[in-house]
């Protein structure tokens, strides 16, 4: 009786057993290919290369110029790649792309020779290719301020701010300025002490007139104009300069506006200022 009930109970079970080892042998075979190729369409997704960013900026991190694109376009939110180029704008590379070996300078598909240099014609570029009114009206009357803030800062403001804080900064002056010639550190020391003092004028241009009693110059939103403003006011801490109460709030709403688009590169350029004073203290 006991080998029959050990046959019987052997029997019954033999097939149901071996049907319950076959089922789920099967699953985890699926289960295996499905991982084998899941890792294939993985390694495809991590062999296929970064897609490149559509812009590239040529720039260099101490300079207010080109502080003005990386703030740009990091509030606008432009796919782009900055490339440091310190030491290497008069390279023969460089020099073949850009023979005013200037920066910043960004590489578009788009434009006639591949590259464009200066600041306000970048925005100005990118504004209209991309359509973003919000930095660059295309209100004929409207943009014509903007244009007019900005030609005034690059023709009057600027020049006075570069005389200033060049020479505490390390940087050379332009061809044919006092602080770039041979003469007596006396005459230099006297053109920047006048180009201190004419800061105030422009600057207090930009406040009742191109302001106006509005946040910024583009209005309610910081434009092109604003930000090559406030980028330009940035250079001032070298020296010092006694900016005027609305001047500081004005910049401070700037960054309060644009965060960390502002912050960032506003960052390098204040790294580098308190830099240059720590060596001077020295």
């Amino acid at each position: 009786m006991a080998k029959a009930v050990a046959k019987s109970a052997r029997k019954p079970g033999a097939k149901p057993a071996s049907k319950a080892a076959a089922k789920p042998a099967a699953k985890p075979a699926a289960k295996t290919v499905s991982k084998a190729a899941a890792g294939k369409t993985a390694a495809k997704a991590k062999a296929k290369p970064a897609r490149k960013p559509a812009l590239t900026i040529s720039m260099l991190k101490p300079s207010v110029n080109n502080m003005t694109v990386r703030v740009f376009t990091r509030a606008a939110g432009l796919d782009h790649a900055e490339t440091d180029v310190w030491g290497h704008t008069r390279s023969p590379a460089y020099m073949a792309r850009n023979p005013a070996h200037l920066t910043p300078m960004i590489e578009d598909k788009g434009l006639p020779r591949g590259v464009l240099w200066e600041s306000c014609a970048i925005m100005q570029y990118l504004s209209n290719k991309h359509g973003l009114e919000k930095f660059y009206p295309k209100a004929p009357a409207k943009r014509a301020m903007i244009d007019s803030a900005m030609f005034y800062l690059i023709g009057t403001l600027y020049p006075y701010v570069a005389r200033a804080t060049y020479p505490a900064l390390g940087f050379p002056q332009y061809a044919g300025e006092v602080g770039h010639s041979d003469a007596h550190p006396d005459r230099k020391s006297e053109a920047q002490k006048a180009a201190v003092a004419a800061i105030a004028e422009p600057l207090e241009v930009f406040h009742s007139f191109f302001r106006a009693g509005k946040p910024f110059i583009g209005g309610k939103n910081p434009s092109i104009a604003d930000i090559r403003l406030a980028a330009t006011l940035e250079f001032l801490g070298v020296i010092d300069y006694a900016l005027p109460k609305w001047a500081k709030e004005y910049m401070a709403a700037i960054e309060k506006k644009l965060g960390k688009a502002y912050a960032g590169p506003a960052g390098d350029v204040r790294g580098y200022i308190a830099h240059v004073r720590s060596q001077a203290k020295a």
